[in-house]
């Protein structure tokens, strides 16, 4: 008797907030590796991480460029969804909802309240737990993730081998070309 493992669907808040630690990989500055995703309707609109402007030199090749402490090359990633909205997709951001493996900066959080987000879910609060209130007090509605770790060892096993190699129960599909 052979007993099947049951696939684990994740809740909307699981997967989109894993998208976001991997767009956090891309991330050019190594004083923190933040990434982000906007949702609208449950499709994802834009995704970002923090890092140089495009054709700019990133810290990782040159160095950070501080002032008063804090890095100032690269664009955050919460800033960069919101520009990459504006660039490239055509969509709007109001009632979006942005996932983040950190909680936004405080100028983030002024973009993103003028951008019309109606949500921010991350993972870690930075630096100003204030930021919270401010977000709240515009009408954002704000939550913390809480990592599921059922979740969490799904995703280790997802990526610690290759794509699974299986074919549909019914079979091999044969197509007819025409000429």
């Amino acid at each position: 008797m052979s007993t099947t493992q049951k696939h684990f669907r994740p809740s909307w808040d699981e997967y989109f907030m894993a998208i976001a630690r991997i767009a956090a990989t891309r991330a050019s500055c190594d004083r923190l590796h933040a990434g982000a995703v906007l949702v609208k309707d449950k499709r994802i609109i834009a995704s970002g991480y923090n890092g140089a402007p495009p054709g700019l030199p990133s810290c990782d090749e040159i160095g950070h460029l501080l002032e008063d402490g804090h890095c100032v090359r690269t664009i955050h990633a919460e800033h960069n969804v919101l520009l990459q909205v504006a660039r490239l997709s055509g969509s709007s951001t109001e009632d979006s909802t942005l996932y983040a493996t950190y909680s936004p900066c405080i100028h983030c959080a002024k973009y993103l309240v003028a951008a019309g987000i109606k949500r921010v879910v991350f993972g870690k609060v930075y630096r100003n737990s204030d930021v919270i209130e401010y977000l709240k007090s515009a009408g954002i509605d704000v939550d913390i993730y809480q990592e599921n770790k059922e979740w969490l060892g799904k995703l280790q096993d997802l990526f610690s081998g290759e794509v699974d190699d299986k074919k549909a129960k019914e079979g091999v599909i044969k197509m007819k070309v025409v000429k």
